[in-house]
């Protein structure tokens, strides 16, 4: 059978079944029409209101490096909506949480990390307070 003489044979059958069945007919109808009619009355009900551009601040991802990451995490945990541009948005900026605790954290555990034997700064530490002890016996 050709293309054209199926779709035909199928229409018409349907449309029969359809005829048949009137009840089943005017709910396949009212139903969708019911459904659109409610979505309408909520919206007259709830007009849209005008709202000003949003802007949020900038989210490191984690290829960007995991200190920038956690303070992404950490510092925009609220996910706050700012009326103009933050200047995390500009292009080729990873993050702009230099300022913040986490980063002086973690700036400062580098810092305790990375300490060199070659710092003497303990030493000289240990070397004025050996000669205050030293001074506290002599006048003693």
């Amino acid at each position: 059978m050709a293309f054209w003489t199926q779709l035909g044979l199928l229409l018409w059958k349907n449309f029969t079944y359809r005829r048949r069945q009137t009840f089943q007919l005017l709910i396949e109808v009212a139903w969708p029409l019911f459904i659109f009619f409610i979505l309408i009355s909520v919206r007259l009900s709830y007009p849209p209101y005008e709202q000003h551009e949003c802007h949020f601040p900038n989210k490191a991802m984690p290829s960007a490096g995991t200190l920038p990451w956690i303070q992404g995490i950490i510092c925009n945990a609220n996910n706050p909506c700012f009326r103009y541009p933050t200047p995390g948005e500009s292009p080729g900026i990873v993050g702009n949480f230099n300022a913040s605790i986490v980063s002086r954290l973690f700036s400062d555990a580098k810092r305790l990390l990375l300490y060199s034997q070659q710092d003497t700064s303990i030493k000289d530490v240990q070397n004025v307070l050996g000669k205050l002890r030293k001074l506290g016996n002599s006048s003693g």
